[in-house]
C-alpha cells in the first residue's frame, strides 16, 4: 500500500528584519541612489517613521522622521531623481530628497481626507508627474500635476451613484495607444471604478464586493485587475478596447479581510496581505493557489515585490518578512 503523500513543507522567510518598533503598515523597494544591485526597502510604521533597509547587511541605514508621529501608510519613490512620496496620518503627503545620503522634507501637500486611502503616481515627462490622492469631498479624489501642485481636476461621482469613500487608488496610462491617463478606484461600496482623468468622466463601473475595497492592482500589458475587501474574495476583472470592465472571476479564500494586494512586476505571480496573518501566493494567469505563508502574528497590512521577484510582507507584530519564492527565470 503507497504511503500517503504529505504536502509540501511551509516555506520559511530568507531573513527577517526587526527594529521598526510599531506595527508596519507601508512597505516599497528601491533601487538607491548608487543603484546597487541589492534594492534597499523603505518601510512606513504606525508611529510615522520610515525606515531605509539594506538587505545586504539586513539593518536599518536610516531612519526618516516627517509625519508627526502619525501612522504611515503609503511610500512611493519616482522614477527620475532620488525622491520618495510619504503619506501619514498627519494629512501630509511629503517629498523626500535622499541623493547622496540625504533625507530631507523638501516639499508637502496637505490632504483634506482622514480616511485610509493611499495616493498614487503617474511620472510622466521629466521632471513633472501627477498624483491621485483623497479630495476635500468623502467621495472625492483629487489630481494635481506636481512640483508645480497645480490641480489638474477633481474627480466626483456622478449624481446618482453613491460609492462612498475611495478606498484605493492606481493612476496608469497606456503607452501604446491613448496616452490618456486613467485611474482606477476602489470604494467603500465595494465598487472598482475607470475614471477617464482627462474628461474627469467614469468610463465604467463594477461591482466586485459586498465590503469596502482595500486594495487593488492593475496589469496593464494583460489588461486585467485583482482586487481585494474586507471580505473573504478576490475579484479579477478585466478591461477591454471599449474601456468597460467586466468581472472575470471571484477567488474564495479562507478567512475574511485582504489589506493588500500586488502582482509581480514580471507578472506571473500576485501576493496578497491577510487579516488572518497570512500572505497567499497564487499564479497570476490561472489564479491558481501556489503558496499560504503563515510567518506572522498580527495582521499582515501590506506586500511589496523587488523587480528580482523578492517578496516582502510588513505585519502588525512589527516584522518584515523577506521571501525568494519561485524566482524568475
Amino acid at each position: 500500500m503507497a504511503a500517503p503523500t504529505l504536502p509540501p513543507p511551509l516555506p520559511d522567510p530568507q531573513f527577517v528584519l526587526r527594529g521598526t518598533q510599531s506595527a508596519v503598515h507601508a512597505l516599497h523597494f528601491y533601487r538607491g541612489t548608487q543603484g546597487q544591485g541589492c534594492p534597499l526597502l523603505l518601510s512606513g510604521s504606525l508611529s510615522g517613521l520610515v525606515h531605509i533597509w539594506s538587505l545586504h547587511t539586513r539593518r536599518a541605514l536610516t531612519t526618516l522622521d516627517g509625519h508627526g508621529s502619525q501612522c504611515v501608510t503609503w511610500l512611493q519613490t519616482l522614477p527620475h531623481g532620488h525622491q520618495l512620496l510619504s503619506q501619514g496620518r498627519d494629512l501630509r503627503l511629503c517629498l523626500w530628497d535622499l541623493a547622496e545620503g540625504r533625507n530631507a522634507v523638501v516639499d508637502s501637500v496637505r490632504l483634506e481626507s482622514v480616511g485610509f486611502c493611499r495616493s498614487t503616481v503617474l511620472a510622466r515627462a521629466q521632471p513633472r508627474w501627477m498624483v491621485a490622492m483623497p479630495g476635500r469631498g468623502s467621495d472625492e479624489v483629487e489630481i494635481l500635476e506636481m512640483p508645480s501642485k497645480t490641480s489638474v481636476c477633481t474627480l466626483k461621482p456622478e449624481a446618482d451613484a453613491k460609492p462612498g469613500m475611495p478606498m484605493c487608488l492606481e493612476l496608469w496610462q497606456q503607452a501604446n495607444s491613448s496616452p490618456r491617463p486613467r485611474l482606477l478606484a476602489g470604494y467603500e461600496d465595494g465598487s472598482v471604478a475607470l475614471w477617464d482623468v482627462s474628461e474627469r468622466k467614469v468610463c465604467s463601473r463594477i461591482t466586485c464586493h459586498t465590503e469596502p475595497v482595500m486594495g487593488l492592482d492593475f496589469d496593464s500589458q494583460k489588461a486585467r485587475g485583482v482586487s481585494g475587501s474586507a471580505e473573504k474574495v478576490l475579484a479579477v476583472w478585466s478591461l477591454d478596447e471599449q474601456q468597460s470592465l467586466k468581472v472575470c472571476r471571484t477567488h474564495e479564500l479562507t478567512n475574511p479581510g485582504i489589506a493588500d494586494v500586488t502582482i509581480r512586476p514580471d507578472r506571473k505571480l500576485l501576493a496578497t496581505a491577510g487579516w488572518d496573518h497570512r500572505v497567499r501566493i497564487f499564479h497570476w494567469r490561472t489564479m491558481k493557489p501556489l503558496a499560504v505563508l503563515d510567518f506572522h502574528t498580527a495582521t499582515v497590512h501590506c506586500v511589496a515585490f523587488a523587480d528580482d521577484g523578492l517578496l516582502a510582507a510588513g505585519s502588525g507584530d512589527r516584522r518584515i518578512s523577506i521571501w525568494s519564492l519561485y524566482q524568475r527565470t
